[in-house]
């Protein structure tokens, strides 16, 4: 097939033109390609702001006592992340908000009690080091067990700490979101997929 200096060949034609698809782009110039209306191959669903909006956010509430501490922590993760969720998109916030209660009685296995040490900087400055045992910790702050282990399982980042406050741990029974009813969620701690 040849074509003129002056002609303009059909889009279609030159798609398909083994002739067309090398030839400079200056001497031919292609015209709006036509619609051929939706593309039934490629609808892949990605969530606007307003479904990652804090009104459709659900609540769950999940009871710490005699649970292991990676379990719950895995658990409540999977919920804040919303990976639970048919509409989960990595790269925004799907999830919902997570009350933990009772995380001063969370077990742990092993001699982790003794031998796992948090570290922290008292003044935010390498000389002023802290370490503490887990029982340590559990004695002066125990919501902190649990929030370590979670912010540990969240992406890092302006998402990860936008996720972050969206878990509230609490080492009683007792909480103040009854009026959010949150969801019970404890039995999914040690339930099989």
């Amino acid at each position: 097939m040849q074509v003129n200096a002056g002609s303009r060949p059909n889009a279609a034609l030159v798609a398909r033109s083994p002739l067309l698809r090398g030839a400079p782009r200056c001497s031919v110039k292609v015209s709006a390609v036509e619609s051929l209306g939706v593309d039934r191959w490629n609808d892949t669903y990605y969530p606007t702001g307003s479904d990652a909006a804090a009104v459709h956010k659900n609540w769950y509430i999940v009871d710490a006592e005699g649970k292991t501490l990676g379990r719950v922590a895995a658990l409540v993760a999977n919920h804040i992340r919303g990976k639970h969720s048919p509409g989960y998109t990595p790269s925004m916030d799907m999830g919902g908000f997570v009350v933990v209660v009772n995380a001063d009685k969370v077990s742990v296995t092993g001699r982790k009690e003794e031998q796992k040490i948090y570290h922290r900087h008292a003044v935010g400055r390498p000389g002023s080091w802290k370490q503490e045992t887990l029982e340590q910790i559990r004695q002066r702050v125990p919501e902190r067990i649990l929030e370590k282990a979670v912010k540990g399982m969240l992406p890092k980042g302006r998402l990860g700490s936008r996720l972050f406050t969206h878990l509230k741990v609490y080492k009683g029974a007792e909480h103040p979101h009854a009026a959010q009813k949150p969801v019970d969620i404890t039995a999914l701690i040690d339930a099989k997929p």
